[in-house]
């Protein structure tokens, strides 16, 4: 186990990291299945080891479904690839041609940005969200540009992106075939899906698709997605994709017992975990797992996960093997007991924190409070005299984001996550 003393007003403060590399950390086996050509995508939560499957060709676009996105999604791990029109804006749409559209770059999803899908990668920056400009006033975003989309099918289509309304939470899109006919126009509800991150869209029943589980219901995506290969090319992977509530770390090369995981920042991409902890061995024709990478995984609960992969069956099975195990329990001290019962609001908080202990393990010993920001540095202390169980705390010089509260008493620790708005 980690120990830090720090020292605050001539008194020593213990603090507890559950971690240690010096033991092997014991892991417990999981297994997800993707079917044979990697058919369904599988969702994953940590907490429950719950899965839930979805056919990988249930949609062709994906939208965010927070008021405030432009977000648009192609499905590029089933092949689908998306251009810009390079000849005209929307007072073109009834000349669309692919004359020469091989010559411009296609567009794909951002491997890392989940806000960045492949509508958007054109974008020149705020009020220009590559499909579409938003005005302040209306608090539309209007769509400028035509685009082409090659289908896994092999059909073509062009896809107008006619606005976005962020008040009411609805997109409106136009698409047909290149010479116009199969002409269609809708409107998604967003309001109707936001319990899901995103809302599909199938261009061949032209209906949306509510392909995702509950956004809290999942933490990591097992897929296939365009990301770019170290030779720079795009590839379609498989691998995984990280919910946009979470948070990740990739440690490499390190020693197979590492967990050290406080030893670096999180990171909260698409893509930190990613498809290149296996390569494929030409000379043995199977998947070999990289034993020196180590993952964690800061989970909507508050809970830090080690994850490593061991072992992975390719497109035969879609099967995938991996370990999991937790290094940091919220609400727990090490030995999973917490040191007290805690209840914090208002959780998020702008201005001030207030907190009520509401029982004790250890009535008799006085309670340590510490304020830690998501990288273990430590912003606030107070102590808790037995007998007392409220505190108001001045948040506002904080900034906007994710932090920790531990409670420490004699030989136990409770840890509690609470967002300042």
């Amino acid at each position: 186990m980690k120990q830090f003393f720090l020292s605050f007003g001539g008194g020593l403060l213990l603090v507890l990291l559950s971690a240690t590399t010096t033991a092997q950390v014991p892991m417990l086996p999981q297994e997800v299945i993707m079917g044979p050509g990697y058919a369904n995508e599988v969702y994953y939560q940590f907490t429950s080891f719950n899965t839930y499957e979805t056919p990988r060709t249930a949609w062709d676009l994906s939208f965010r479904t927070e008021p405030g996105s432009a977000a648009v999604l192609i499905n590029d791990g089933n092949n689908a690839v998306l251009w810009v029109y390079p000849y005209a804006d929307t007072s073109g749409w009834s000349t669309v041609d692919t004359n020469d559209l091989y010559e411009y770059p296609p567009l794909y999803n951002d491997p890392d940005v989940w806000e960045n899908g492949a509508f958007n990668r054109q974008s020149a920056g705020y009020p220009d969200y590559g499909w579409g400009i938003y005005d302040e006033g209306t608090q539309i975003i209007t769509g400028d540009s035509i685009f082409i989309i090659l289908l896994a099918d092999g059909s073509w289509k062009k896809v107008w992106i006619v606005e976005k309304n962020t008040v009411e939470n609805t997109w409106l899109i136009r698409y047909a075939n290149l010479d116009g006919s199969d002409f269609q126009e809708i409107t998604i509800d967003a309001d109707n899906h936001v319990t899901k991150d995103m809302v599909g869209f199938n261009m061949q029943t032209n209906l949306p698709v509510d392909y995702q589980p509950v956004k809290e219901s999942w933490d990591i995506l097992f897929t296939k997605y365009m990301a770019w290969h170290p030779t720079g090319a795009p590839v379609i992977v498989t691998g995984v994709l990280s919910n946009p509530a979470i948070q990740a770390k990739k440690f490499y090369p390190v020693d197979p017992e590492f967990n050290d995981w406080w030893d670096a920042p999180w990171d909260n991409g698409r893509s930190t975990i990613g498809w290149d902890w296996k390569y494929f061995d030409l000379n043995t024709f199977t998947y070999t797992i990289l034993d020196s990478m180590v993952f964690y995984v800061w989970e909507q609960s508050g809970n830090v996960y080690r994850l490593k992969f061991t072992g992975f069956e390719g497109t035969t099975s879609g099967v995938i093997d991996f370990g999991i195990a937790i290094v940091m329990g919220v609400g727990m001290d090490d030995t999973g007991q917490p040191a007290a019962e805690l209840r914090l609001w208002p959780n998020p908080a702008s201005d001030r924190l207030n907190v009520e202990v509401q029982s004790r393990s250890q009535v008799s010993d006085a309670l340590t409070m510490v304020i830690l920001d998501m990288t273990g540095r430590i912003l606030r202390t107070e102590l808790l005299a037995p007998g007392e169980d409220q505190a108001t705390w001045d948040i506002s010089s904080l900034a906007s984001g994710t932090y920790f509260l531990t409670i420490q008493a004699e030989n136990e620790r409770s840890t509690w996550k609470f967002v300042k708005w």
